[in-house]
């Protein structure tokens, strides 16, 4: 898998896929409009943020893109240490910038330049890589016709140093790979037109609208600019497209380092089809409160794009696995975590296989008894044997001992049966009780039909709503102190100890064992 902009981490070297094409040696024109060419492919525009290994790769992916858009570059500036002479910014513009000066007029040559004001500026930053930190792309003349009738004219030398110079473009951004994008897909201009087809049993790209892989792209250097800890990392396919794209703010990386020992991934959107294939990594704070700890967006439900996603999240999380990960019942998850996290002890989410039950079983005779009979094996047994024997009961009962979904459920029990993970830490995320369910993280933040443009915007009103409460309930618990509801000692202990929620729910476990031993009063 190849893999694009990271905010840590290295990655493998790009590629400058040129959309010019040669018959029998000549240069061939390319009917451009707007600075695109039509049916073809354009590389992501330069934007504030992007990062590069070198000058000489900045530059490269400069001249790249300008060669697709349709102008040449040049440097208008550049900056250098006085002492060491070494480069620390420059800027580079399009050939057309500007205009020369009366004494360098030759009246015999028409004037080329019309002032343009495209161009890139750049500065050496303290990571040692060249950054850009402010762009221009508008144009004010036409693009693409002049610079494929002068390339078709020049000579043999001219050639031959051209095509060393794509030999460089070859070479070039080792940091930041141009991502293909579609540029007008049949030369038609529908914006809900998809980049893709329908879903298929193993897509090799993300399922996106013209345009999406744009704002994405966009989004992610804008909030890594504004915060050095936002990390994301990008994979794409042979062909250049964008297939797994995996991304934490500052904020959530910080709460992992103290919420991340029990960690919920929910596969939701994706599996359910959204029109965004969204994935979140969550985990529950000291109030109980549902706490984002990473988010994802995968081609579809495979093994290799869950391994893919798994290994930036703990790569991203400085290679510390969870103590315990939820997930929903799936054969490639089920490969992944095992591959990712070896350690980890893999659940499944109880709430998602009793939503279930009415899909895989309601066409039974007998449903509702058959219902009841399952809810009561599932919550109500208390050891292990009488879990067994109170699900042989119900399937020699109702005869569906070739149920296959419920057969391969009781394969699956250790996993997801609440009798059989008593010992496994949960820190509150168990749904082992009826009723009790694992929702969204984004519920009521993305429907069946959210565009990922409006995500974009939602994603950071519902950090900040969940924020807020975070705050709220801190102020809370440290202004009011919880009435004693027992004469246990430890209880007075605790309530100075646990915040408010997590010490209800604590103070609910001791006054069901107070009533059942005597106690200690509380020490004066």
């Amino acid at each position: 898998m190849e893999e694009a902009p990271l905010s840590n981490t290295e990655v493998p070297d790009g590629e400058c896929n040129e959309i010019r094409k040669e018959e029998d040696g000549v240069m061939t024109e390319l009917n451009y409009q707007n600075g695109l060419s039509e049916g073809r492919k354009e590389f992501v525009a330069p934007a504030v943020g992007m990062e590069f290994e070198s000058y000489d790769d900045a530059y490269n992916y400069y001249n790249c893109y300008a060669k697709e858009v349709g102008f040449r570059v040049r440097v208008k500036n550049s900056w250098f240490k006085r002492n060491s002479r070494e480069k620390y910014g420059a800027v580079l513009c399009c050939s057309s910038q500007g205009f020369k000066r009366i004494k360098d007029v030759n009246r015999l040559r028409k004037e080329t330049r019309t002032g343009c004001p495209a161009m890139i500026r750049m500065r050496l930053v303290d990571s040692k890589r060249w950054r850009v930190l402010e762009v221009t792309l508008e144009h004010n003349h036409l693009l693409g016709t002049k610079i494929y009738k002068s390339i078709k004219k020049m000579g043999g030398g001219i050639k031959r140093k051209s095509e060393s110079n794509c030999d460089a473009e070859v070479r070039t951004i080792k940091l930041y790979r141009a991502l293909v994008i579609d540029a007008g897909g049949n030369g038609g201009s529908n914006a809900n037109a998809r980049e893709v087809g329908n879903f298929t049993d193993h897509p090799s790209q993300l399922n996106l609208k013209k345009g999406d892989t744009q704002a994405i792209y966009n989004y992610l250097c804008r909030m890594q600019l504004a915060n050095p800890n936002f990390f994301y990392l990008m994979d794409l396919n042979d062909e250049g497209r964008l297939r797994n794209v995996f991304w934490v703010d500052g904020r959530s990386r910080a709460a992992c380092g103290y919420f991340g020992d029990v960690i919920y991934f929910d596969n939701t959107y994706l599996s359910n089809k959204y029109e965004i294939p969204l994935v979140a990594f969550v985990g529950i704070n000291h109030h109980g409160q549902s706490v984002l700890l990473g988010c994802g967006l995968l081609a579809g439900e495979m093994t290799e794009s869950y391994i893919w996603l798994f290994k930036a999240w703990l790569t991203c999380m400085s290679g510390r696995p969870p103590q315990t990960i939820i997930t929903d019942r799936c054969k490639a998850l089920q490969s992944a975590v095992g591959e990712v996290f070896p350690r980890s002890h893999h659940c499944f989410g109880l709430s998602h296989i009793m939503k279930r039950v009415p899909e895989k079983l309601g066409g039974l005779r007998n449903y509702d008894a058959l219902r009841k009979s399952m809810v009561k094996a599932v919550y109500e047994t208390l050891k292990v044997i009488e879990f067994e024997a109170a699900w042989g009961f119900m399937i020699q009962r109702f005869g569906v001992g070739d149920h296959e979904w419920l057969r391969s459920l009781y394969e699956d029990r250790i996993r997801w049966a609440p009798i059989y993970l008593k010992d496994t830490f949960f820190a509150g995320m168990s749904a082992a009780h009826p009723g009790e369910t694992l929702n969204p993280f984004f519920d009521r933040y993305v429907h069946k039909q959210t565009p990922l443009k409006e995500f974009l915007d939602k994603y950071e009103l519902a950090l900040h709503k969940k924020h807020k409460e975070e705050v709220l309930a801190d102020i809370e618990s440290r202004s009011s102190s919880p009435t004693l509801k027992t004469r246990c000692s430890f209880e007075l202990q605790l309530s100075k100890v646990y915040t408010r929620e997590i010490f209800k729910k604590f103070q609910y476990e001791v006054e069901e064992m107070y009533s059942c031993f005597s106690t200690n009063t509380v020490a004066r």
